[in-house]
C-alpha cells in the first residue's frame, strides 16, 4: 500500500476506538509525517507493520502527541512515533535544545558547552513489533541516545562533555556546575519499567527546567525545528567538539560528597545494591572511601537494562520488593543494613535489621530521620535559624520537627525536585545557602550541601549509615530512632497509591478524575468528612501551560477523628507516567513510646478505610466498579490489568481440575499479561477468596 492507502486504513481503524476525534486527527497528522519524512525513513517498515497488524490502540498512543516534558523531563516507552522515546525524538529534542541555548547564551553556549550522562537501559522489544524487519528502536540504549544527541549539539557548534560509561544523575548535576557548562542532559527513565527510557534536561545551575523555561524548550522543539543538524561522533571528537571526561570529574564529585559526613561512626556491616544501575559509580565508592564496611550484592551489582534480578523488574526503592534478591545476600553475610538506589542513583532505599527481622523504611520515614538527625548535628554551628526544604506532599512530620527546633521550613513546593533546586538557587543568591540543612521529597529523594541541584542517593546513604552505626553502639537501630521521633511529634502514616491508566484514552480519564473532583468536590468520602479542599490551581499567576499542568493537584483535608491531628489526601496526575497519584497522610497526636504499637495499629485501620472510600469515589468518576479485593493487587498494575485479573480468576481456580503436570504452563499463559513475577502481583487477592496462595491451591511450585 502507498502512504495514502495506509493513512486511510489507519483512519478506519481509529474510528473503532472510543476516543475524542482530536486525538485521532493529531495522530494521523504525525503518522503522515513519519511515513513521508526522509528523517523518519528507517522507522517506516515498523510503522507499516503496526498498521497492517491493526494495532490501533498502540498506534494511536504512539502518534497522538509529541512526548511532553513532565516533572522529571521527557520519559516514557521506547518505540516508534513522536510519543515514544527513540533516536528521532531525542535528536529533535537536542536540536530544539541547542537552538534554545544558542538564543539564550549566544556564543557562550559553544564555549561553555553541555554535559551528557546516561544510565544502563536497553530496549529489547515488545509484542507489537515485527522482529523480522528493521527496527531502529530495537536494542536502543541510553548511551545510543546520549551519543545521538551529542552529534546534534556538536553539529550546532556546541562543545559536549560526556563520559565513556554510565554515570548517575546527581553526578551530572555536579558536573554541570564543576565544568561551568550552560546545560546538561541525563538519558534515563529513572525507576520506570524496563521498556522505558528518557531525557532529563538540566540548566546551568544543575537543576531541571521549571516553568516557563520547560515550555519554551518544548515550543522550540515542536514549532521551530526545521532541520536536525548532525555530525558523526568521531568527526566531532576530532574537531574538539566532543570531549570524554571521567576520572577527574569522578574524583571531584566523590571528594565533595565525602564532605557531607556528619560523624565518624562506621562500625556496622552494609550491603548495597545499585539494582543493576549507576550507583556503583556513586553510592558505593563514596561509602567505601568514607571507611564503611560495605559490599555489593553479586546478583544485582552489574549493569543490566532488563533489571533481571529485581522483582517485577521494577528497580524502584519505593517498592519494598526491590530488596528481595539482595535480602538473601544480606542474610548470608549477617549485614546490619541494606541500601539500594534506582538506576540513575538519585533515590535511596533502605532496610534495617531490627530485633532479628528486616524492616523496610519508606521515603517519608527516611525524610523524618534525616531531618531530625541533620538538625541536631548542624544547628549548633548556625548563626541563624537554618533551613529545611520539602515538597508539599512530603510528610508534615517535618513541620513538627522544624517547629520544635526553631528551624525555617520551606514546605509548600510543587511536586518535583526541580522546585527544590530553584529555592536553593535563591538561597545561594541571597547568601543563605550555608545554613541550608537538607531537602526532601516523598519519593526517596534527598539533598544536602551546595554541590548539586538534584537529589542524590549518596546523601541519604551517608547519613543513614553513620547514624545506624552510632545507634548500634547503643544497642539500637534506625527503627528505634524513628519511633522516638514519632512519640515526640506524632505518628505520621504516609501512603502512596495510584490509578494507572495507559494510553491516550487513559490520559483523558486521568484528567477527568481531577476535573470532576474540582468541579463538584464531594463533602464526604464514605464516613470521612471533608473540611476543605485546596486547589493548587489557585496559585496564580500561571507562567506557562506547563505551570498550569504542574498545578493540577487537589488536596482534601478531612475532619480529624479521635487521637489524630491531621488527615489529608493529595491527588495529582503523574508528570512522567500515565497515572493518577494519591498521597495519603494521617498524623496522630504525640503519645507515650510504650503505646506505639497500638497507635500504629489504630492509624493503619483508619488508612485502609480511607484508601477504599477515597479511591472508590475516584473509580466511580470513570465508571469503574472496583472490588474490595482489588486493593490487594500489586498497586502499580494498570487498572485494565487489575480488572482483567478478576475476569479470569475463576479460570485460574478451575485449573485445579486439569492434570497437575499441565497446570503451571496453563497458569503462565493466563497470567502472561501481568509481565514478570505475575503470581506475586495478584496472590493476596486470590488468597483472600480461596483461602490459599495460588501455588498451594494449584499444587505447583
Amino acid at each position: 500500500m502507498n502512504t495514502e492507502e495506509l493513512l486511510q486504513q489507519t483512519k478506519q481503524g481509529f474510528s473503532q476506538l472510543k476516543l475524542g476525534e482530536e486525538y485521532k486527527e493529531k495522530a494521523l497528522i504525525n503518522l503522515k509525517r513519519w511515513l513521508i519524512d526522509p528523517q523518519c525513513a528507517d522507522y517506516r517498515p515498523q510503522v507499516v507493520h503496526l498498521i497492517e497488524a491493526q494495532h490501533w490502540d498502540y498506534l494511536l498512543d504512539s502518534f497522538y502527541q509529541v512526548m511532553p516534558f513532565g516533572t522529571g523531563g521527557k520519559r516514557g516507552e521506547v518505540g516508534v512515533g513522536p510519543n515514544r522515546i527513540n533516536e528521532w525524538n531525542i535528536r529533535a529534542s537536542a536540536q530544539g535544545h541547542a537552538q534554545y541555548l544558542l538564543r539564550k547564551y549566544q556564543d557562550k553556549t559553544k564555549t561553555r558547552g553541555v554535559v551528557l550522562t546516561y544510565d544502563v537501559r536497553e530496549f529489547l522489544g515488545n509484542k507489537y513489533f515485527d522482529k523480522n524487519i528493521p527496527n531502529p528502536a530495537m536494542n536502543l540504549t541510553c548511551k545510543d541516545l546520549a551519543w545521538a544527541a551529542a552529534e546534534v549539539y556538536a553539529a550546532n557548534g556546541i562543545k559536549i562533555y560526556t563520559f565513556d560509561s554510565f554515570r548517575s544523575t546527581p553526578e551530572l548535576s555536579f558536573a554541570i556546575r564543576h565544568l561551568n557548562a550552560v546545560a546538561g542532559d541525563m538519558f534515563s527513565a529513572s525507576h520506570n519499567p524496563p521498556d522505558h527510557n528518557g531525557m532529563k534536561v538540566f540548566d546551568e545551575f544543575g537543576g531541571q527546567l521549571i516553568p516557563p523555561q520547560d515550555e519554551e524548550l518544548v515550543s522550540e522543539v515542536t514549532e521551530n525545528v526545521e532541520e536536525i543538524k548532525n555530525i558523526p561522533f568521531t568527526e566531532a571528537q576530532e574537531k574538539g567538539l566532543i570531549e570524554i571526561v571521567g576520572e577527574k570529574v569522578d574524583q571531584a564529585y566523590w571528594r565533595t560528597c565525602k564532605q557531607l559526613s556528619l560523624s565518624a561512626n562506621r562500625d556496622l556491616k552494609i550491603v548495597y545494591t545499585p539494582l543493576h544501575g549507576c550507583g556503583s559509580t556513586s553510592v558505593f565508592p563514596v561509602l567505601k572511601k568514607l571507611g564503611f564496611n560495605i559490599s555489593m550484592d553479586p546478583k544485582t551489582e552489574y549493569p543490566n537494562g532488563k533489571f533481571e534480578n529485581v522483582t517485577f523488574n521494577i528497580p524502584n526503592p519505593e517498592v519494598e520488593q526491590s530488596f528481595d534478591t539482595t535480602l538473601k545476600y544480606a542474610q548470608e553475610v549477617n549485614a546490619d543494613l541494606i541500601l539500594n538506589s534506582d538506576p540513575d542513583a538519585d533515590r535511596i532505599g533502605i532496610m534495617v535489621k531490627h530485633q532479628d527481622n528486616w524492616r523496610f523504611i519508606n521515603g517519608q520515614e527516611i525524610a523524618a530521620i534525616l531531618t531530625d538527625y541533620a538538625i541536631k548535628k548542624m544547628k549548633p554551628d548556625f548563626k541563624g535559624e537554618g533551613t529545611v526544604i520539602k515538597t508539599q506532599v512530603t510528610t508534615n512530620l517535618l513541620q513538627k520537627i522544624c517547629d520544635h527546633y526553631q528551624i525555617n521550613l520551606i514546605g509548600d513546593l510543587l511536586v518535583g525536585f526541580k522546585y527544590i533546586g530553584k529555592v536553593m538557587n535563591t538561597l545561594e543568591e541571597e547568601g543563605e545557602l550555608d545554613e541550608f540543612i537538607v531537602s526532601c521529597e516523598e519519593s526517596h529523594g534527598y539533598l544536602a550541601g551546595s554541590y548539586a541541584r538534584d537529589k542524590d542517593a549518596v546523601v541519604g546513604a551517608i547519613w543513614l549509615s553513620e547514624l545506624a552505626a552510632k545507634l548500634k553502639t547503643e544497642g539500637k537501630t534506625l527503627l528505634d530512632y524513628l519511633n522516638k521521633v514519632y512519640a515526640q511529634f506524632g505518628y505520621f502514616r504516609n501512603y502512596l497509591t495510584e490509578i494507572r491508566l495507559p494510553g491516550a484514552e487513559g490520559r483523558g480519564k486521568i484528567l477527568s478524575i481531577l476535573d470532576q473532583l474540582r468541579e463538584k468536590p464531594p463533602e464526604k468520602f464514605g464516613n470521612f468528612t471533608v473540611e476543605k479542599m485546596e486547589d493548587w490551581r489557585d496559585r496564580k499567576p500561571f507562567v506557562s501551560q506547563t505551570d498550569i499542568d504542574a498545578k493540577n493537584s487537589l488536596v482534601f483535608y478531612f475532619k480529624p477523628i479521635k487521637d489524630t491531628s491531621t488527615i489529608r489526601v493529595t491527588v495529582r496526575p503523574s508528570g512522567t507516567e500515565p497515572k493518577v497519584k494519591m498521597y495519603f497522610e494521617i498524623g496522630s497526636v504525640p503519645f507515650k513510646l510504650e503505646d506505639i504499637i497500638k497507635v500504629k495499629a489504630d492509624i493503619e485501620k483508619i488508612l485502609k478505610k480511607l484508601e477504599k472510600d477515597f479511591m472508590k469515589v475516584c473509580y466511580q468518576l470513570i465508571d469503574i466498579d472496583f472490588p474490595d479485593r482489588g486493593f490487594l493487587l500489586f498497586w502499580q498494575l494498570p487498572i485494565q490489568d487489575k480488572l482483567h485479573y478478576f475476569k479470569i480468576e475463576e479460570q485460574i481456580a478451575d485449573l485445579k481440575n486439569t492434570k497437575k503436570e499441565k497446570r503451571a504452563d496453563a497458569l503462565a499463559e493466563l497470567l502472561e499479561f501481568l509481565g514478570s513475577d505475575p503470581i506475586d502481583k495478584v496472590d493476596l487477592a486470590f488468597k483472600k477468596k480461596y483461602g490459599q496462595s495460588m501455588r498451594d491451591y494449584l499444587e505447583i511450585k
